[in-house]
C-alpha cells in the first residue's frame, strides 16, 4: 500500500502580517495572565472538594433537609457531602436559636465540628439577595429579576449596613444591591447594602463575562486566522452545531411554554407581533443611516445590509442565553419563539427595498443610473476577478462568496458540484421566494424543536427528562464549539472590510447599540402599557434580537433573490463587526441599559 503525502506549500508572509501575529500572540498572553492571576488568586478551599477541614473553615450552601435523621447535604459548588448532625447539636439561624427543621435550601452554613468530627453546632445564615426597590413606611422592597418582589418590615433593632458602614434606611437608593437576612418572624434583622455606581457595574459585569468559556472558545477562534493556523473547521461538524443549537433552543422553549396560563401565551402573541414590527422598522431605519452615513454606496448593497439587520442572529442569541444562565438572570419562557418570529422581518425588508429600486431603475448589475457602472443593456451579475484554482476549472471570488452564503445558511448539500453559477433572481411573491422566507431551514429547525417540546412536556416531565440530558445539559459544551468556529469565520470576514472604508466598520460596531437601545425602549413601553414588569433576561435577549445580523436566513434570500448586491459586504458587517461586537462586548451594555430603563421608568409608577 502506497501513500501519498500532500506538502503544503509555503506562505510568504509580509512585514505587516507578521508584525499583526506579533500583536495577536501578545493580546493572547495579555489575555492569559489576567486568566491565570484571577485564579491563583482565588481561596484555595474554592479549588478543593469537602473536606472535615473545609466544613470547618467554610461557610457551605444546603441543598437538602432530612429532618428525621436529621441530616443536611451541603456543597461548595464543586462537590457535595451528607453531613449527619448530632441531636444535642446547638442549631442558630441568623443569630437567633433554632431546629434542623427549620434550616431549608439555599441557607448558608457553618458548621461546629469536634474533635472526634462530630458536628455539635450548626450555624445558618438566610439571606435574601437583590435590587432594592421601594424604601418607606418601615419597610425595604427588593426584586431579583425586575418580576418579583419581596417586601421586608424592618426589626425595631435592625441593622442598616450601606457599603460596610452603619446606615439609615431612608439614605438607600433604588437601585442598590442589598442582602437581607431576615430572623424567625420574617423581620429584617441585617439589610447590607453595596452601591456602585453604573459604570464600575458595568466593568465587573464585562470583566466576569470576559474570561466566561463561552467566550474564550470564541477568542481562540479570532486567533487561529490571524496566527495564520493551519486549521479548518469541518463545515459537517458546524452544520450540526447549528442544527444541535436550534433544536435544543426549540425543545427547551417548547417546554417552558407548555408550562404557561394562557393569559401568559396571549401576552406573549401580543409581544412576538411587536417584535416582528419592531425588526422591520429597525430595517428601514438601516437602510435610511446607511443612505445618509455612506452615501456612495451602492443603493442594492445598502438595501441588502439593512435587510441582515433587519434580521436576527441565532448564535447572538444563543450566546446571550449562556451568559444570562451563567449570571442567573431569568427571562421569558416564549423568547426562542420570539427568535423565529423576529428573523422574518429583515427577509421581507430586502424584498421590498430591492424591488422599490428595480422599479426605479436598477440595471441587472445592480446599479442605479446616478451610480458609477451603470448599463440599462446588462443582462447578468457584476463578475469581475477570476481566481484560478489549483484544479481545471475556474471561480469567480462572486461564485466563492455565493458559496460561503450558502454554507452559513446550511443550505450546501453534499451532492452539489459546487460550480456556484449564478443564477436570475426568483420573483419576490413566486413559490420559491415565499418557501424560503417561511420555510428555511433555520426557521424550521426552531419551531420543529418548539412544537415538539411542547407536546412532549404536555405528556409530563418523565416523557422530557430523559431527553433533557441531551438536550439541556449538553448545551453549554456544544455552544463552545460553535463559537470557536464562529471566532474563526468572524476572524477571516475582516479582510472582507478593507474595501468598505471607515464608515462602514463604524456602523458595523455602533448600529448594534443604537438598534438594542431602541429595543429596550419599545420593550419597557410594552410592559408599561400592559403594565406587566418583564423579567431583565427577557429585556436583554429583545435587545440582542434588535441589535443582531442575519447570518443564516437572509443569505439564503439574498442568494435566490438579489444576486445583484455583494455577496460579501452583509456577512462582513454581520459576522467580522456585529457578531463579535455583541458576544464580547455588546451583551453586558444591554444589561446595563435595560437596568437604567427599568429603574429609571418603573412599571407601576412603583
Amino acid at each position: 500500500m502506497k501513500y501519498s503525502f500532500i506538502k503544503l506549500p509555503s506562505a510568504k508572509r509580509s512585514t505587516a502580517s507578521l508584525w499583526a501575529g506579533l500583536v495577536s500572540c501578545l493580546v493572547c498572553m495579555s489575555i492569559l495572565s489576567v486568566l491565570i492571576r484571577d485564579i491563583w488568586a482565588a481561596p484555595d478551599g474554592e479549588r478543593e472538594k469537602i473536606s472535615v477541614t473545609t466544613l470547618r473553615a467554610r461557610a457551605l450552601k444546603i441543598v437538602a433537609v432530612d429532618a428525621g435523621k436529621p441530616k443536611l447535604t451541603a456543597t461548595d459548588g464543586e462537590g457535595q457531602r451528607v453531613i449527619e448532625v448530632s441531636p444535642n447539636a446547638k442549631v442558630q439561624l441568623n443569630g437567633a436559636p433554632a431546629k434542623v427543621e427549620e434550616i431549608v435550601p439555599g441557607d448558608s452554613v457553618k458548621f461546629e465540628i469536634n474533635e472526634h468530627d462530630e458536628v455539635t453546632g450548626v450555624d445558618a445564615t438566610r439571606l435574601q439577595a437583590g435590587i432594592v426597590l421601594n424604601i418607606g413606611g418601615g419597610a425595604i422592597e427588593i426584586t431579583t429579576d425586575y418580576t418579583d418582589k419581596h417586601r421586608f418590615q424592618l426589626a425595631d433593632d435592625a441593622r442598616v449596613l450601606l457599603n460596610g458602614r452603619e446606615s439609615r434606611l431612608d439614605e438607600l437608593r433604588r437601585g442598590d444591591q442589598a442582602q437581607i437576612s431576615p430572623d424567625r418572624m420574617g423581620l429584617a434583622c441585617k439589610i447590607d447594602v453595596a452601591r456602585h455606581s453604573l459604570i464600575a457595574q458595568f466593568w465587573e459585569n464585562f470583566r466576569h463575562n470576559l474570561f466566561k468559556p463561552l467566550l474564550l472558545f470564541f477568542y481562540m477562534g479570532f486567533s487561529v486566522p490571524l496566527l495564520k493556523i493551519a486549521f479548518e473547521f469541518p463545515h459537517v461538524i458546524y452544520q450540526g452545531l447549528t442544527i444541535y443549537l436550534l433544536v435544543s433552543i426549540g425543545w427547551h422553549g417548547g417546554e417552558e411554554l407548555a408550562e404557561l396560563s394562557g393569559g401568559v401565551l396571549r401576552q406573549a402573541l401580543v409581544f412576538m407581533v411587536l417584535g416582528f414590527c419592531t425588526n422591520f422598522a429597525i430595517g428601514i431605519l438601516a437602510y435610511g443611516i446607511l443612505r445618509q452615513f455612506i452615501p456612495k454606496m451602492r443603493r442594492v448593497d445598502a438595501a441588502t445590509v439593512a435587510a441582515y439587520y433587519g434580521s436576527d442572529s441565532a448564535g447572538t442569541f444563543v450566546t446571550c442565553l449562556g451568559v444570562l444562565a451563567a449570571a442567573s438572570i431569568k427571562y421569558a419562557a416564549y423568547m426562542p419563539v420570539m427568535l423565529a418570529v423576529m428573523e422574518i422581518p429583515g427577509c421581507l425588508v430586502g424584498l421590498y427595498l430591492v424591488s422599490r429600486l428595480r422599479r426605479t431603475g436598477m440595471d441587472a448589475l445592480g446599479n442605479m443610473s446616478d451610480e458609477s457602472g451603470y448599463d440599462p443593456h446588462a443582462t447578468s451579475p457584476l463578475v469581475n476577478e477570476i481566481d484560478v484554482a489549483e484544479g481545471h476549472h475556474h471561480k469567480t471570488k462572486h461564485e466563492k462568496a455565493v458559496e460561503v452564503e450558502t454554507r452559513m445558511a446550511l443550505e450546501n448539500k453534499e451532492d452539489e458540484n459546487g460550480d456556484g453559477a449564478s443564477h436570475q433572481a426568483a420573483g419576490i411573491l413566486s413559490a420559491e421566494m415565499l418557501h424560503e422566507v417561511f420555510l428555511n431551514p433555520g426557521l424550521f429547525l426552531l419551531f420543529g424543536g418548539i412544537i415538539i417540546g411542547f407536546a412532549s412536556r404536555l405528556q409530563g416531565h418523565k416523557v422530557t427528562d430523559a431527553d433533557d440530558s441531551l438536550f439541556v445539559s449538553l448545551f453549554q459544551g456544544m455552544l463552545c464549539l460553535f463559537l470557536l468556529e464562529m471566532g474563526m469565520t468572524a476572524s477571516k470576514k475582516l479582510k472582507d472590510l478593507k474595501a468598505a472604508g471607515w464608515r462602514f466598520i463604524l456602523f458595523g460596531l455602533l448600529a448594534p447599540n443604537i438598534f438594542a437601545t431602541a429595543g429596550i425602549c419599545v420593550a419597557h413601553v410594552f410592559s408599561l402599557i400592559t403594565g406587566s414588569p418583564l423579567q431583565l433576561g427577557t429585556y436583554a435577549l429583545f435587545a440582542v434580537l434588535c441589535a443582531a445580523a442575519s447570518y443564516i436566513a437572509v443569505p439564503a434570500i439574498q442568494r435566490l433573490a438579489i444576486p445583484e448586491a455583494s455577496p460579501t459586504l452583509p456577512l462582513a458587517a454581520s459576522l467580522g463587526l456585529t457578531f463579535s461586537y455583541n458576544v464580547t462586548i455588546g451583551i453586558p451594555v444591554y444589561i446595563m441599559i435595560a437596568q437604567v430603563v427599568i429603574m429609571g421608568f418603573p412599571v407601576g409608577g412603583r
